[in-house]
């Protein structure tokens, strides 16, 4: 019984999640949102792996070394880090199956009655495509606007270059990157 309502959960929670994916648009801080580890969880997944496919390709993969759903006070699914073991969401080309980009954060959350979701703690972004790293504070997505953003100070790496910024903004499958108001650039040369 254990092992079916785990694979049940396991696809419940993987259309949610990519239903739900990515980052919110929400006002609050995204420590509002989430319920403490001591509320009570009404299901809760360790160590997950949760795949995308749309027409036999892979779109999207998540790994989570603990998924929680909760109903009360608001009904929201948490990506939790576990041991130093972050959040890992990795996307992939659905043309050519290619991974690329990836996010990592310590935590991530779903709404479960809106396109939205909100990843936070030591967000990394890494865009393969461009080589770009972004280190973020959170990370929201809008499933409906298509949209992943953040308004708080990014540092974005590429190559020898590191730049500033007040935000991030990007299309909801992780491409097509730019840091907001950028500042700071500073070019590494070599010797």
């Amino acid at each position: 019984m254990k092992n079916r309502l785990a694979h049940t959960s396991r696809v419940s929670y993987f259309s949610f999640f990519i239903f739900s994916f990515l980052f919110l648009t929400s006002c609050n801080s995204p420590l509002q949102s989430i319920p403490d580890r001591t509320d009570s969880a009404v299901q809760e997944i360790s160590a997950a792996r949760v795949r995308r496919s749309e027409g036999g390709r892979l779109q999207l993969e998540l790994d989570a070394p603990v998924i929680q759903k909760y109903e009360s006070p608001k009904a929201v699914t948490v990506f939790r880090s576990r041991s130093g073991v972050q959040v890992k969401i990795r996307f992939f080309d659905a043309n050519d199956g290619h991974h690329t980009a990836s996010i990592y954060a310590d935590s991530a959350v779903s709404f479960d009655d809106r396109d939205v979701m909100e990843a936070y703690g030591n967000v990394v972004v890494i865009d393969f495509k461009t080589h770009d790293t972004v280190y973020l504070q959170d990370l929201k997505w809008n499933g409906d606007e298509d949209r992943a953003f953040s308004d708080n100070p990014v540092l974005a790496c590429n190559g020898r270059r590191i730049t500033e910024g007040d935000g991030f903004e990007s299309d909801g499958k992780m491409e097509n990157l730019q840091i907001i108001h950028q500042r700071g650039k500073i070019e590494f040369k070599d010797e």
